[in-house]
């Protein structure tokens, strides 16, 4: 899908990668970019600044209420036409704690933003992509919607369902023929401030601009699926040949990937 001339809709666009793929999009010719969030203060910053590049807008949102987005969506092709590229970015993590010390407020934030806003959002836009015959939905999961990991059980299961919905509906438009794409992305951990105090001593944590510069690749290319970095595309296949204990072992003790949480404190 070429991002030149296209308008681009990104959820959680006020700070974080979301802000960065804004920017990004605005220079590589974007007709326009409108940024959801539900922090007004940084939708103003980021629009004042995304304006000097070109038309962008910013809409407050909470893409967790399905009628809210609704008027969020109507407000957005009024002011920028058709949307093309989605791309569901918004996205929470709300605590480190083992599951046993999860509240019913934690399982239930976690899930409507990771999990039910993005089906909320497409839910939304793709009819109308459909009767288009044009669109692209990018849809940013995590590495851990691959790998089951202690201290974020929840943010684990809101990834995993993510990933299961967002590759259905690839497979679904594909055998309607339609010409409307699909891309699940599982990046790991990303140097934004949501995941504050993490440590992995084997994998390094993301570089935000070579992300969002992956990212929109990706879009670009209609690519189905990516992994970032590359090798956590090898994670299921080991999965699958490898008994639980050893992918234990390989990932925990080996990787250290299982205490990357440990120290996390995550954006105040």
């Amino acid at each position: 899908m070429r991002i030149e001339n296209s308008v681009v809709l990104i959820t959680g666009g006020a700070s974080g990668i979301g802000r960065i793929m804004a920017r990004r999009v605005l220079e590589m010719g974007a007709k326009g970019v409108a940024v959801w969030d539900i922090n007004e203060a940084g939708l103003g910053n980021t629009v004042e600044e995304l304006g000097k590049l070109g038309t962008a807008i910013g809409v407050k949102v909470d893409v967790s209420d399905f009628d809210a987005v609704g008027r969020a969506y109507r407000e957005t092709t009024s002011r920028l036409g058709p949307v093309d590229i989605l791309v569901n970015n918004a996205g929470i993590v709300t605590t480190n704690r083992t599951f046993d010390r999860n509240t019913q407020a934690d399982i239930d934030r976690t899930i409507s933003i990771n999990t039910v806003a993005p089906m909320y959002v497409a839910l939304t836009i793709l009819p109308d992509m459909i009767a288009r015959d044009k669109g692209h939905i990018c849809n940013i999961a995590s590495a851990a919607g691959l790998l089951s990991n202690p201290r974020m059980s929840v943010y684990a299961a809101s990834k995993w369902a993510t990933m299961g919905w967002s590759d259905s509906v690839c497979i679904e438009l594909r055998e309607m023929k339609s010409k409307v794409k699909v891309t699940t992305l599982a990046p790991y951990y990303i140097n934004t401030g949501m995941f504050d105090g993490v440590r992995s001593s084997i994998f390094p944590i993301l570089d935000p601009e070579k992300t969002a510069s992956k990212i929109l690749k990706a879009i670009a290319n209609d690519t189905r699926f990516k992994g970032i970095p590359f090798s956590f595309r090898f994670t299921r296949l080991m999965q699958g040949l490898l008994s639980m204990g050893m992918v234990d072992w390989i990932f925990g003790s080996v990787f250290g990937i299982y205490h990357t949480m440990d120290h996390f404190t995550g954006r105040r």
